[in-house]
């Protein structure tokens, strides 16, 4: 499986699906083709251009409610539940945050912020969405094992690198990738300091990204 950040929290899994998750970059296009898409929760920074794709889109019902009414083919489900979609396994964690969407105007409810544990090829990974540091993250792990964890570190909005790193220890993921950091000033980080340390205390390895660059699993 092929692994590519184009920044922010928007991650592509490329195998025998193409999964986009988080599908906002500022200012600029994503260059993918997916055949389905994992949204986190209705703020504009990550539930993005998710309707412009036409594939069919997985999100909390709520947001799955509002992108429906847009016309998008939208997977409805809720914290817990398991779906399968293209024959990928979405299962929605998840997340201390809030969800507000955005662009219908003034807002509406967006429900629950969430995570996905996505499932496909034999690989599973851990999207975390936009959240605070929570000690369930220890049964993420414990349930569902995942290779690969993307975590939020950039503060202010979402857990800092300290707690990203708490995080990271009682998830168990072998390969951790730091996200939505570095997008805008307020959430400005170094994740040198984040893997060095988190690499020192634990046999987790972390891979620091550049925007757009892609990696095999």
């Amino acid at each position: 499986m092929e692994l590519t950040w184009f920044g922010h929290s928007c991650v592509l899994l490329k195998g025998s699906r193409a999964v986009l998750v988080d599908p906002f970059v500022p200012g600029g296009t994503i260059p993918a083709d997916p055949d389905v898409i994992a949204v986190t929760h209705g703020h504009a920074d990550h539930m993005g251009v998710a309707a412009a794709f036409g594939v069919p889109v997985v999100a909390i019902n709520e947001v799955a409610k509002y992108l429906r009414a847009k016309g998008v083919d939208a997977e409805a489900m809720n914290l817990g539940g398991t779906i399968e979609v293209k024959g990928v396994r979405f299962t929605m964690t998840p997340a201390l945050h809030s969800s507000w969407i955005e662009e219908a105007g003034i807002g509406c409810n967006g429900g629950a912020a969430a995570g996905f544990v996505i499932r496909m090829d034999g690989f599973s990974v851990y999207h975390a969405g936009d959240t605070a540091l929570f000690s369930d993250m220890s049964l993420i792990g414990e349930l569902y094992h995942p290779d690969v964890a993307l975590l939020p570190i950039g503060g202010r909005f979402t857990m800092g690198p300290e707690e990203a790193m708490a995080g990271a220890r009682m998830i168990g993921a072998p390969l951790v990738i730091p996200i939505h950091y570095n997008t805008w000033p307020a959430i400005a980080q170094d994740p040198r300091e984040f893997k060095r340390i988190l690499e020192r205390t634990t046999d987790c390895k972390v891979k620091i990204m550049a925007p757009g660059q892609t990696i095999t699993l």
